[in-house]
């Protein structure tokens, strides 16, 4: 007699799916909007696990070259959780990934099902939210500016590569079109961005790429200045030094999740490093 486990189809995510993945991520309390899950997609490609016309789980990947993934957006549904699913659509999509690098950010209780494919701790991301309030001026130094994103401003996408490792251009156009960027020039020349766009509840301060903590700190001030009364979510590394100021600023720290490797971890460059998350899926 067959299990309710072989009646499930894994197959490949079509934008069609993207109401049900909507209702998935709603049961687990995740913030994710119907216009959140359509940008991962575009961006992505994505497995969900079907039952009987109803989407139960789904996991999404985003591939940066040359060698290099990121998997996210990894759900089961609470009546399919503990029977072996999870397992099953992590085999399908690492198989896709073959030859790739891959990084994920995992919670306390995922974490010992990537550690059994291999994956292995890499760091930790504070996530901060709350309703933003007015925070003190940026101190910036001589010469130093933050401005609104210019058309000369091409070299961008490369700091974005060098913060991180791994090619971004691909997102880094994306982000321009579903949000707004401001750059932190030292003596006109780009050292860092940071990106404000929608997301979930409320707007999402990321990605934050700066040469120092006080050139992060200048860029979010002008985001989380700007939306002063709304609410705000950055997701940042927790070695950064960025978690404390933004506890004092009246943005808590509300969840924590370690950054996982599988395969031979990215080199980022010293000088022009990643202060913000874009997502926790995306890295």
């Amino acid at each position: 007699m067959a299990t309710v486990e072989d009646t499930i189809l894994i197959r490949e995510m079509t934008p069609d799916d993207v109401n049900g993945a909507v209702e998935l991520s709603y049961e687990q309390e995740w913030p994710h909007r119907h216009e959140d899950w359509e940008i991962y997609l575009a961006l992505g490609e994505g497995l969900v696990a079907e039952s009987e016309g109803r989407i139960v789980g789904t996991t999404m990947a985003w591939r940066y070259a040359p060698t290099f993934a990121t998997l996210g957006m990894v759900i089961v549904a609470n009546e399919f959780q503990g029977r072996g699913l999870g397992r099953r659509m992590m085999e399908a999509m690492l198989g896709r990934l073959a030859g790739c690098t891959v990084l994920l950010n995992a919670t306390e209780a995922g974490a010992p099902l990537y550690r059994k494919f291999g994956f292995e701790p890499l760091g930790r991301i504070h996530q901060h939210q709350g309703t933003a309030r007015m925070v003190p001026l940026a101190q910036l130094r001589p010469g130093e500016r933050v401005r609104p994103l210019g058309g000369a401003d091409s070299d961008l996408a490369h700091l974005y590569d060098r913060a991180t490792g791994m090619g971004r251009g691909k997102l880094f156009e994306s982000l321009g079109r579903s949000g707004s960027a401001v750059v932190l020039a030292q003596d006109h020349v780009p050292v860092g961005f940071a990106n404000m766009r929608r997301f979930g509840r409320g707007w999402s301060v990321g990605p934050i790429v700066a040469p120092d903590l006080a050139g992060a700190k200048a860029l979010a001030s002008h985001w989380i200045g700007a939306y002063a009364g709304s609410f705000c979510r950055l997701d940042v590394p927790a070695d950064s030094g960025f978690s404390e100021w933004l506890e004092e600023i009246g943005l808590p720290k509300v969840g924590e999740v370690h950054t996982m490797v599988r395969g031979t971890a990215p080199v980022f460059d010293e000088r022009c490093r990643l202060f913000g998350l874009v997502s926790q899926a995306l890295g």
